[in-house]
This record gives structure tokens, sequence and C-alpha cells, in this order.
């Protein structure tokens, strides 16, 4: 029997044991087309990596700087709540990829509950979630480089084409090499976060030197900096509610972990243990460091052009502190960059074989790799080196404005297939896996609202009205899209179901 056989019988459809039957059962597995040839050489500790890498890149190590200079100490409760609704997200994610692992992730599983309308804004939502992110991270690549004055006179377009290219190259070769990187990547990341944390305790426990104002005055670390500087919500709360969007755009690649379960050996072993260790990395690296951010500074120091990990640990006076700090902040931009390209292949590619993505992304390399998405997402990219020249200081904030949009629209998407999942598990026509979301239906409809509230919330402020009005122009062009391709769909993607006894 084929590997790939193998893989069909083993994921969960709906399973029936009889009483007179105990040591049988029946599987009944829609197999995704979409998924066959690609190498499952991912392992265990990859896939534990890739759910810290993706949920851990610029939207920390960047974006929450400027976030702090806004909302100051109160940008912990946005984090704190996005935290919740977006591990509430993977885990229904997650019920799905055990029951069937599947390269397409939510898109596959969009086709197989909602039909290939649904597949096709699945699809195309988070890729545009995931090219936007892209642009936004090597604009984050060309704003780290402008740290040293070494690459100051080098133009950030051009630092930020560069990146794309290496992370490019990088993608191109085997999906082992790919985790291997995004391995290494996470793990520089994760200890650098857990250093930052406790070197910033003790900074607070001994009232430590942080830094210096404009006007001369000396900073010190400790819970003054809160309450000294407007309490808790400085700015009010109002100005918390209006920068979730960007906190979104944060959390942004914890879903990263259901793309890599269709290739990966026993995903149902491996990824319960990621996703749930999830809510603990949330609320330790992202809230914890968030807190901590607050403590060390007041909140004006901090700044959207700058890292807040390398504003802090310049403000220490270590030498060199600063630049190591500014190496590995690089390095978190690079990783997410690198799983951005590895995750619009993979999704480019079920939809270019279902007929509702472009051709050329079907295709794979020698490497089992899909070349031809990556190179679409790569020249979609360079669109993000134009703006890096034409809108160099606000490039990062445009656009990860429309990427956290994007993202919340992909999360929605994946809770909207789960509730159709769980119709048929209430309609006796599918079983739930033993690990699966909690509270359904009902955490569903919780965490979408949520996620629709933090979208037309952007209402309220001048550049969030821009962003929904190119919001609206992607709308336009995804129906437009829709009513081009329709004529072309492949509705047997999915192959019929496979009823086979195993014992």
């Amino acid at each position: 029997m084929s590997d790939t056989d193998l893989t069909r019988n083993d994921v969960n459809g709906a399973a029936e044991t009889s009483a007179a039957e105990a040591h049988t059962h029946e599987a009944h597995t829609a197999a995704d087309k979409g998924d066959a040839g690609y190498d499952k050489a991912l392992k265990a500790r990859h896939i534990q990596m890739i759910a810290i890498g993706g949920s851990i890149g610029t939207g920390l190590f960047l974006g929450a700087g400027g976030r702090l200079a806004q909302g100051g100490a109160g940008l912990v409760l946005a984090y704190a709540i996005c935290g919740i609704f977006a591990f509430l997200m993977v885990r229904a994610l997650g019920e799905l990829a055990i029951r069937r692992p599947s390269s397409g992730a939510f898109v596959s599983y969009s086709r197989e509950f909602l039909g290939e309308k649904g597949a096709y804004i699945t699809g195309w939502m988070f890729f545009l979630d995931w090219a936007t992110t892209v642009m936004a991270d090597i604009t984050a690549v060309a704003l780290y480089m402008h740290y040293w004055s070494l690459f100051k006179p080098v133009p950030q377009w051009v630092l930020a084409l560069i990146a794309l290219a290496v992370v490019f190259v990088l993608n191109m070769m085997s999906v082992k090499m790919f985790g291997e990187a995004e391995f290494w990547f996470a793990a520089i990341k994760v200890t650098t976060i857990i250093a930052f944390m406790v070197i910033a305790i003790g900074a607070i426990i001994f009232h430590a030197h942080t830094g210096t104002a404009a006007d001369g005055t000396a900073y010190t670390a400790g819970f003054h900096n809160i309450t000294n500087y407007g309490g808790f919500l400085p700015q009010g709360l109002t100005i918390v509610f209006s920068l979730t969007l960007g906190v979104v755009y944060a959390f942004g690649g914890t879903e990263m972990v259901g793309v890599a379960a269709g290739e990966t050996a026993d995903a149902q072993k491996v990824l319960p243990k990621a996703i749930n260790s999830m809510i603990v990395r949330i609320f330790v690296f992202y809230v914890g460091s968030v807190l901590l951010m607050a403590l060390v500074l007041p909140y004006m120091a901090y700044s959207s052009a700058e890292s807040p990990f390398v504003t802090f640990f310049s403000g220490l006076n270590v030498p060199y502190a600063g630049d190591i700090i500014q190496v590995v902040v690089l390095t978190a931009a690079l990783s997410s960059l690198n799983a951005g390209l590895y995750a619009t292949g993979r999704t480019l590619r079920s939809m270019a074989i279902a007929g509702s993505g472009p051709r050329f992304a079907a295709k794979l390399n020698a490497h089992k790799v899909p070349f031809g998405g990556i190179m679409i997402t790569s020249a979609l990219g360079l669109v993000g080196v134009v703006l890096n020249a034409v809108l160099a200081e606000d490039a990062f904030n445009v656009i990860m404005d429309l990427a956290g949009i994007g993202i919340a629209g992909t999360w929605g998407m994946i809770l909207v297939t789960h509730i159709a999942f769980m119709r048929r598990v209430r309609a006796g026509q599918e079983t739930r896996p033993a690990y699966h979301m909690p509270w359904a239906p009902y955490s569903d409809y919780i965490s979408l609202a949520f996620f629709a509230i933090v979208v037309v919330s952007n209402f309220w402020s001048e550049s969030g009205r821009k962003t929904l009005a190119l919001f609206g122009v992607v709308i336009v062009a995804l129906v437009i899209g829709w009513f081009a391709v329709r004529g072309r769909i492949k509705a047997n993607l999915l192959d019929s179901m496979l009823d086979e006894e195993q014992n």
C-alpha cells in the first residue's frame, strides 16, 4: 500500500464501531487531490517550532513599539483578549486538521464543508493575509538594517528586495530545509524573549537605569512607569480598541500549524501538543513581554521606528546589546517572511488544482516544493518593495493594517468551516475527534463576532477608514474573480469517500 493510501486510511472521517465488532471500524475519509506530491518530511520538533515561530514575528518585535507609544500599558488587555480568541480559532483548526491533515489546510476543509465558493473565499483571503504580511516583513527587515550606520546610505527598498530574494531561494529548497530554517529562527526568537523577560524582571526589582529622555530625565524600571505617566490607560480605552487590528496582525501565523500538518508524519499525535502549548506561549511571550515593556520604560519612550527590545537594551548601556538584539529581531522578520512564502505556496497550489487559482501555481519542482505559488507571492512582494520606495516612512503601518484584516478574514472563514462541520456532527454525519474545540459551536459564534467587531472598529479612525476602503476594493476584486473562474472549477477535487475496514 502506498504512503498516500496509508494517509487516507489513517486520517479521521466518521468512524462507527458496532458492539458485535468492537475490533473493526469503517473510516470515511475525503482525500484532497491537492495534497498529492508533497514530501512528509516535517518532524515533531519542526511543528512545535513552526507553531511558535508562526505566532511570534514582526508584530511583537517591531509593531509592539508603536502600539505601546499610542496605547500605553493598556495594550496588555488587547493582547490578552486577542490571544484568547486566536487560541480558540487554532483549536477549531486543530480539530479539522487532526481529522484530516492537509497541506491545503483550511482551504481544503472549506472545500469539503462549504463547497468550492467557500474554498475560493478562504484561499484568497489567506493569500491577501500573507501576501501583505510578506510586504510588511521585508519592510521590517529594511527598517532593522537601517539601525546600523553602515546600511543607512542603502535605500530602504533595496534592502527589502535583498531580503525577499534570500528567503525566496530558501523556500525553493526542500520542505525539510524550510523546517530546519524555521526551527532555528524560532529557537533564536524564543531564547531572546526569555532573556529579555529575565533581564527586565531584574531591572524592575533593582530599579535599574533604562534610558534618558530628550529633556535629560533619567528613566528607571519600575511600576512608576505606569502610575506616573497616566496610569494603565494613559490615552483612554478607545485607543486600545483601535489597536486591536494591529494585535490581530501580531498573532497572524498561529494558523500556520494547520498548513504544516499536511507535510508532517504522525500529525494526529504531534498537533495536539503543539496547539495546547500555544495559549501558554501567547500569555507568557506576548502578554508577559508587553507588560514588562510597560514597566521598564514609560510608554512614550517607545517608537514605531524601532523595536521595543532594542529600545530597552540600548537604554541599559550594555555594550553591543542593542546590536545583538537587532540581529535577533532581524531573524524574527526573516522567519515570518519564510513562513509566509511557505504557506501561500501551498494554499495557491490547492486552489490552482481546483481551478480557482492560476494554473502556474499547481507546479511542484524536483524538491516537491510548489514553486509556482511561491513565485507568485514573491512577485507580489515586489509591490512591498515599491511601497518602501514611495512610502518609506509609513509603509509598515499601511501594510500591517491591511494584513490584519486579511488575517481576521481568514480566521473567520476557519470558524465558519468549523461551524459547518459541527452541523454535520449534530446531524450524525460526522464524529468529532477526541481533540476538539471547547464549547463549540458557541465559541465559534462568539469568536466570529469578536473578529467582526475588530474589523468594523477601524471605521472610527482616519487610517482605519482608508484601510477599510482598500479592503472594499479587494472584496470587489474577489467577486469579479469568482465569476471569472467558476466555469473552470473542478468539483471533484475531493475524492469520493473511501470505505475500508481496518482491524
